[in-house]
């Protein structure tokens, strides 16, 4: 095999890096341009390309391999071919016919997917695609990229938790271009100068705080569950998933010191009954400092939400702090909710659930728009200014059988920057759901002091 240099210069003849005055995707200005794609035009190469690539990693671990979109597909089928590690091909988004997947071929959920990407910069779209593939069931431990462009994308990654392994940094490219005389000094010293102006730029970007969140924040509702999360060091709510009012109280009792907010679907309750129900719930809130969240998901036209909200045998508007509302009604059908902060429900924990990327898209847009919305219910990342529900974690990481996927607290806070964990049957249903809920607000406190 030839020598990193060796190859590289033969890769270089491609035209795969030009130098000059470049504006970037991102709006600055680089004395560097790099396209990989040329590479998958010569087989031989390509063939080479993957020997080094997988020369790198411990091929035992991994037992898919998956190309970030486009540049990199190519480069993962060779690796492949040449490995025998099982291919699955990423979609840049779902198909909108047949059978609508994301992430085409052969896996089975828990599998360990190695990610192959060509350039890294940000890092942007490496994240993307870990949320996209874990919401699959998928693992990634690792990512192989064979150009670091040194801008902060890989130190992001690795705060992350995620091991990331590059072929080639700008840096090393330039010296081994300076060596062979392709760059004179005042190239090689414009290179350095806009690297070391670049390099940091997102590897410093980090996740807000609760005091922070709190000073920033403008809902009196937002305001107070931050206030609770902080008083009782705990981002932890408790879903009530049970059907009796004995069975409410009883878990809201038990789990009520450990607990932010106790999600309740009041609706299940099979007994329920105003004044035997809420007021010992909301006496119960009040005992142990924690809100109501009734998960209604409301997704309807504003005036029926209202309807919905305020009347009925619920009048949830009397006592809820926070509801959960979907936002396919579109903004002025969340004017509704007053007095109570929503939580707009952004994306799904459920397998094959139909919050793809571009509805998650347009329903934060409705979100940060909207005074009543205090955060999103999501499995990916959202604006700062919201605040993050996750569901689906649990410490065990099997699913239910009917497309329930769980992620655990470390993973949520560390990649999602989740700022509250939502936990149902991992408490509940627990032998003894007082020493369940103290486990999981403890590891959940853990994970997001270890996230900042």
């Amino acid at each position: 095999m030839k020598s990193k240099k060796e190859f590289f210069l033969e890769a270089y003849k491609l035209g795969i890096i030009k130098f000059g005055r470049f504006t970037l995707k991102s709006g600055i200005e680089s004395p560097f341009y790099v396209d990989l794609r040329p590479l998958a035009s010569d087989p031989k190469i390509l063939k080479s390309l993957a020997g080094y690539l997988l020369e790198m990693l411990p091929l035992d671990n991994f037992d898919l391999i998956c190309g970030v979109p486009y540049a990199a597909l190519p480069m993962a089928t060779a690796m492949s071919l040449e490995s025998y590690i099982p291919l699955v091909i990423k979609r840049k988004e779902a198909k909108a016919y047949g059978t609508k997947k994301l992430i085409e071929g052969i896996y089975r959920k828990g599998q360990n997917c190695l990610l192959v990407e060509d350039v890294i910069t940000s890092g942007k779209s490496l994240v993307e695609t870990i949320e996209e593939v874990e919401n699959e069931g998928l693992k990634v431990s690792d990512i192989i990229v064979v150009l670091d462009r040194q801008q902060g994308g890989r130190e992001m990654l690795q705060q992350r938790g995620y091991n990331v392994h590059t072929l080639f940094t700008i840096t090393e490219v330039v010296q081994i271009l300076k060596e062979v005389d392709h760059l004179t000094d005042e190239e090689v010293e414009r290179i350095n100068d806009f690297l070391n102006g670049n390099q940091v730029k997102f590897a410093e970007q980090k996740r807000l705080t609760y005091e922070e969140k709190l000073k920033n924040c403008d809902h009196s509702v937002g305001c107070r569950l931050l206030e609770i999360a902080l008083e009782k060091k705990s981002n932890l709510i408790v879903s009530a998933d049970v059907l009796t009012t004995d069975e409410l109280l009883r878990l809201a009792d038990k789990v009520g010191p450990q607990i932010v907010a106790l999600k309740t679907h009041i609706d299940i309750i099979t007994d329920f009954d105003p004044d035997k129900t809420l007021l010992p719930l909301k006496d119960l809130a009040t005992k142990h400092n924690f809100l109501l969240m009734e998960d209604r998901k409301f997704a309807d036209i504003g005036n029926t939400q209202e309807l919905q909200f305020t009347h009925g045998m619920y009048r949830i508007s009397n006592w809820a702090d926070m509801v959960t509302s979907h936002v396919i009604g579109g903004s002025r059908a969340l004017d509704a909710f007053l007095n109570v902060g929503v939580i707009a429900i952004v994306g799904m924990s459920s397998n094959g659930a139909l919050t793809d990327a571009h509805y998650r898209e347009e329903a934060l847009k409705v979100a940060e728009s909207h005074p009543n919305v205090i955060g999103a219910v999501s499995q990916n990342t959202v604006p700062e200014n919201l605040l993050l529900f996750t569901p689906g974690v649990s410490f065990d990481s099997e699913g239910d059988g009917k497309g329930q996927q769980y992620r655990s607290p470390e993973h949520v806070f560390r990649n999602l920057q989740t700022d509250f964990i939502i936990v149902g049957r991992g408490i509940y249903k627990a032998e003894d759901p007082e020493t369940a809920a103290l486990a999981y607000r403890s590891k959940a406190w853990e994970a997001y002091q270890q996230s900042l």
